[in-house]
């Protein structure tokens, strides 16, 4: 069963398997903003990535010496696991605890809550990590949202942008056949703000960025304007991806990135990786907010 969160403006659902945003929808008109897992397309529509993102080299880690065995962007996505801990009109809690089967794949006790507050027409999304363990608890953090493109029927996916606040200069990083970190990167924004998209932009998988100004990104037609932003200031990465020709763009902020194609398979060695030592929580945030 999903969660409904309200406000003057907007129905937000959220799904408790994998705490997943499963719809942000307008009172006013009617228009769904977030993808709807066609599963002949894509059956995500906002995974939480936890407690990595992108995918390892051979499927697997090295921590302590030990080979550990993980899906690509970890296993928050798609368990059964979470629990709701606190629920009100327009907000809910989850949180997913360590347990045995986790400790195979990722051998740290932790706890994650995810918090989503809505506001007017602004979805807050908080990843609040603690360390319950007696030893430093290295770990990622990503999100993953989808958001339906074209949003009217009549529309092509060509009318519509992504676009910064800040002018960029920046390279995409390029993704191998393995669906590892290539060392190369291709020439993308050039003292530009904006990202047109079109139907072969992700033909070689998503657009990687590590070092933009930026901590915002609003979708934008061509002739209607802003559409939606995402804000994500405690984030460092981002990436933006979609299937080839698929109606949908995902705007991802992450904190850390997958494997190099290049890399030891050590975990403590990956890019990108947060710290925290024992009983510590830290809050990793990013928001939504429909403009139109």
């Amino acid at each position: 069963m999903n969660y409904t969160l309200q406000s003057v403006d907007l129905t937000v659902e959220i799904n408790p398997i994998g705490m997943e945003i499963s719809s942000i929808k307008s009172k006013i008109t009617g228009l769904e903003y977030i993808w709807q897992a066609d599963p002949a397309i894509w059956n995500g529509q906002a995974p939480v990535l936890f407690p990595i993102v992108g995918g390892l080299k051979d499927g697997f880690t090295i921590i302590d010496g030990k080979k550990y065995e993980m899906p690509k962007h970890g296993f928050v996505r798609n368990s059964s696991k979470p629990k709701l801990i606190e629920k009100t009109d327009d907000s809910a809690r989850f949180r997913l605890s360590w347990d045995e089967e986790s400790l195979a794949q990722y051998p740290f006790k932790f706890q994650l809550n995810m918090v989503f507050t809505l506001v007017g027409k602004t979805l807050s999304i908080e990843h609040q990590v603690t360390n319950l363990g007696s030893k430093t608890l290295p770990y990622f953090i990503g999100a993953h949202p989808a958001f339906n493109c074209p949003l009217h029927a009549g529309e092509t996916y060509e009318e519509y942008s992504l676009t910064f606040p800040e002018l960029e200069t920046d390279a995409t990083w390029l993704i191998e056949d393995s669906g590892l970190i290539s060392d190369q990167t291709q020439s993308f924004l050039e003292n530009s703000s904006s990202i047109n998209l079109e139907k072969h932009l992700f033909d070689k998988d998503a657009l990687i960025f590590k070092h933009l100004k930026s901590r915002e990104v609003t979708l934008t037609h061509k002739d209607k304007g802003a559409i939606l932003s995402v804000q994500f200031d405690d984030f460092d990465y981002l990436g933006i991806w979609a299937k080839s020709g698929a109606p949908f763009v995902c705007i991802e902020p992450w904190l850390g990135i997958g494997d190099s194609a290049n890399s030891n398979n050590e975990f403590l060695e990956k890019e990108g990786l947060q710290k925290l030592e024992p009983q510590q929580s830290e809050t990793k945030s990013y928001s939504i907010t429909v403009i139109a």
